[in-house]
């Protein structure tokens, strides 16, 4: 018998690496995810095979069941400690997975290309800890660490507020329907980004955070109420000339698109990955296919 499960990507609007300081952090879970198929065999092995979105397998391998019950991470394949870093952890938050079976044969499948960095690990962590029936944030924070947002999108269906300033990360499922949706587009800036080197970066970075985590809070609340187009992308510049300071970072849009009529965002780390673009007068995906950007997603295709 096989089981399947699936999680969604993500895109973080606001509150991108304040979000470990506590600030709100405004996030879409995406209409792109993974699945994880998981099927019982008798190899007392993982027998792992990774398909990306164009169906090509980018990661193949096995994994002995005594490597992961010991963490054994010797591997020179960087995916194959991952893999076995991640179900080491899941196997010592519950052992009778592993313990009942005789082997397994796990195929992934992404529904994105693995490179946009909509979460191709965490869609993987919040699987496992379905397959191992255990909390996805504490494997998370047990194997990789993180604010856990992405965590909270794979596991649901509206946009969301997330907050770790409690004990218990909080998660607030909102609706957000503004009536320029359809001015909002997502492009991929071609190239992949580090979110943990960044992470770093800006911890060594950041000061008087406290005040810097209540503006952020501020602005995300005033987004989501916001009414108007205008409205908006006064606010999206607000809080990207905030964490600019923060960073010590220019903008995405002063390095590359200084002349775009509207208002762009990096989305998560910066330097990479996504961006959100919205303009009362460009025509968006003409602007960055002309530039050479030919990855430019409207909201309704990007966002569930």
């Amino acid at each position: 018998m096989k089981q399947t499960f699936y999680s969604n990507g993500k895109l973080l609007i606001t509150g991108e690496y304040t979000v470990l300081d506590g600030a709100d952090a405004f996030a879409l879970p995406t209409k792109y995810g993974q699945y994880l198929h998981v099927k019982k065999e008798e190899s007392k092995s993982v027998k792992w095979t990774s398909f990306d979105a164009d169906k090509s397998i980018w990661f193949e391998g096995a994994l002995s069941f005594s490597d992961i019950k010991e963490g054994k991470t010797e591997s020179i394949n960087p995916v194959t400690q991952t893999l076995v870093k991640i179900l080491h952890t899941a196997n010592s938050m519950n052992p009778e997975i592993l313990l009942g079976s005789k082997g397994f044969d796990i195929t992934t499948e992404l529904t994105f290309p693995r490179h946009w960095g909509l979460g191709t690990s965490s869609t993987l962590i919040n699987n496992i800890a379905q397959w191992f029936a255990i909390d996805a944030f504490i494997l998370l924070k047990n194997s990789f660490g993180g604010s856990g947002y992405d965590i909270a999108c794979a596991q649901n269906n509206t946009p969301i507020v997330y907050n770790v300033s409690t004990p218990t990360p909080t998660v607030k499922n909102i609706s957000f329907k503004p009536e320029f949706t359809n001015d909002i587009y997502f492009v991929y800036l071609n190239q992949k980004q580090n979110s943990r080197s960044a992470i770093t970066a800006y911890n060594e970075k950041k000061s008087n955070i406290i005040a810097t985590v209540n503006q952020i809070n501020n602005i995300t609340q005033e987004i989501l109420n916001s009414g108007n187009i205008e409205q908006f992308i006064k606010l999206l510049d607000k809080h990207t000339a905030i964490m600019s300071e923060v960073l010590e970072t220019p903008p995405v849009k002063e390095e590359l698109f200084s002349d775009f009529t509207g208002s762009i965002k990096s989305l998560g780390a910066w330097g990479g990955d996504f961006v959100l673009a919205i303009s009362k007068n460009n025509d968006t995906a003409a602007y960055f296919k002309q530039k050479g950007y030919p990855v430019v997603i409207p909201y309704k295709d990007m966002i569930l």
